[in-house]
């Protein structure tokens, strides 16, 4: 039996999710398990979910994945490269994988492939070097360099399905990963196109969403379901915005020296960063008076949200300690099984068990606890926002047609 694996923020209102997983089992087989290594509270465009991680991998399940396994905020929240050696390393790690499948905008791998060959060659740092200069983003150079190289491979980062897709496959080459790239064509609208239709993009459904309007017809119709129950019970939908005043405080509270281990570039930037927030009082007033044209909007929500967070995205090479189950149905606890044989980090079900773990285990997971923490602050309702929620929450387990919460 195929296994097939899919590293993303995972949105399941999005229809485009629902669309790869139909395809996975056309082209796999239909008995082909599939594994969705989701981003947790906080997703990789630098922003709070919209609903919490295990409503999302409810819908998730109930939209046809198998088992679902948690990124944490280091590799969630961070830019493509480490949202992708995070989540490989976490599949690989199942040790149960045998596809790593991904929608990108070509939807071919080998121009895919071509481009992060390059990137990891040798020629590419002094190609890099010649293209860098002052007024231009890195973005713009690497595309540049890697034009230079590999031609016509260079489309493919000025996408950003196509870019996430190159860095999984960097990501695998790095692990020398025997799970096989599979690149599956993006359906519907472009990442944030403000288009209605069956395929609508995540950022506009989300927009919608937030401003009070109905989108039922636009989504799935479990995750429909899943939304409507979080929204009367209070726990969404989830912006900064509701609580802006605590991460106000939280930024203020920062030395100039504290932001610099947030600006991941090393090029100064948390010296602006420090000025804005000494100067605005809003959230997105600091985000427009740090932006230049250098730097890209979402890499400016990442370095704020990792700062408001405590958290700093992951170094180069690090990797998850752990597997951590937000949910699975019944060919998921088949695969829990197995991964309890075959797996080579160990697999977190039961939170509460975490302190028996080694230190750094315990460190990611108090971490990621102490991210919880603010994100249910965010909840329309406060109070559903009881403190200490990540201990005691278990994994969604489907059963049938009926869903229960408890550990296997």
């Amino acid at each position: 039996m195929a296994v097939a694996g899919i590293i993303a923020e995972y949105n399941p209102f999005h229809r485009g999710h629902a669309w790869q997983l139909a395809e996975l089992r056309r082209q796999l087989g239909a008995d082909t398990a599939v594994v969705v290594c989701m981003s947790g509270n906080f997703v990789q465009r630098g922003d709070f979910a919209i609903m919490n991680k295990h409503a999302r991998a409810e819908a998730a399940l109930l939209g046809g994945a198998d088992l679902v396994l948690e990124l944490p905020a280091p590799w969630s929240a961070a830019g493509a490269e480490r949202f992708a050696q995070g989540g490989v390393a976490l599949l690989a790690g199942s040790g149960v994988v045998t596809h790593l499948a991904f929608g990108s905008e070509s939807g071919a791998l080998e121009p895919l492939q071509a481009a992060a060959d390059c990137l990891d060659g040798g020629a590419y740092p002094e190609a890099l070097r010649r293209f860098s200069g002052a007024g231009v983003t890195f973005a713009a150079a690497r595309q540049a360099a890697v034009r230079y190289l590999a031609g016509e491979a260079a489309d493919c980062l000025s996408r950003p399905n196509d870019i996430l897709a190159v860095e999984y496959l960097r990501a695998l080459n790095a692990r020398k990963s025997k799970m096989i790239p599979l690149a599956l064509p993006r359906m519907g609208a472009g990442h944030d196109s403000g288009e209605a239709g069956e395929y609508s993009s995540a950022s506009f459904l989300r927009e919608r969403i937030l401003s009070g309007r109905d989108v039922s017809r636009l989504l799935p119709g479990p995750s429909a379901a899943v939304l409507s129950r979080e929204t009367e019970a209070g726990r969404a939908p989830v912006t900064w915005r509701t609580c802006q005043r605590a991460i106000l405080y939280r930024l203020r509270t920062m030395s100039e020296e504290d932001f610099r281990l947030y600006d991941g570039g090393n090029e100064g930037l948390y010296h602006r960063f420090y000025a804005a927030v000494h100067t605005e009082t809003a959230v997105e007033d600091i985000l427009t008076a740090v932006k230049t044209r250098r730097y890209p909007m979402a890499r400016l929500r990442r370095m704020m949200l990792q700062a408001c967070l405590g958290v700093p995205q992951a170094g180069q090479g690090e990797t998850p300690p752990y597997l951590r189950v937000l949910g699975a149905g019944e060919r998921g606890r088949e695969l829990l099984s197995r991964m309890r044989r075959s797996a080579s980090l160990p697999v977190i079900t039961r939170p509460g068990h975490i302190r028996r773990l080694d230190g750094e285990i315990q460190r990611i997971f108090d971490q990621e606890a102490r991210c919880t923490e603010l994100y249910t602050l965010a909840y329309p309702d406060l109070t559903q926002a009881a403190p200490e929620s990540e201990y005691a929450a278990a994994p969604v387990m489907l059963r049938g047609t009926e869903k229960r919460r408890h550990a296997p």
